[in-house]
């Protein structure tokens, strides 16, 4: 299965597109397009990790590969960057984890 998934960054004006594909309904690989030089960087960093396992991924101890290269490679303010959410959710639903749904994170100042 395939997932498409569109991420709007917020303040910072990226956008990213994620496909992440699954042959075999567990091991996916991703195809990412940004804007943004670190999401770039995160992109070949798990192109160099190969196919991620979906079923190691939402194992309670929270110690995937994925959610490594993710704290590897976003420090600072960008540790909070809605793309991460994007991508592995897309895993998921590429794997028949989860059904396809539009995520929403609306954000305001509040007075």
């Amino acid at each position: 299965m395939t997932a498409k998934i569109n991420v709007d960054g917020g303040i910072c004006g990226f956008h990213t597109q994620v496909k992440a594909v699954s042959e075999d309904s567990q091991n996916v690989r991703f195809e990412i397009h940004s804007g943004c030089e670190k999401i770039k960087a995160l992109s070949q960093r798990l192109a160099d990790v190969g196919d991620i396992d979906a079923y190691d991924q939402i194992d309670p101890s929270g110690s995937g590969k994925l959610l490594a290269v993710f704290n590897e490679m976003l420090k600072g303010c960008c540790s909070g960057c809605a793309v991460t959410v994007g991508i592995f959710k897309g895993m998921q639903v590429a794997a028949g984890l989860a059904l396809p749904k539009d995520i929403v994170i609306k954000i305001s100042k509040s007075e």
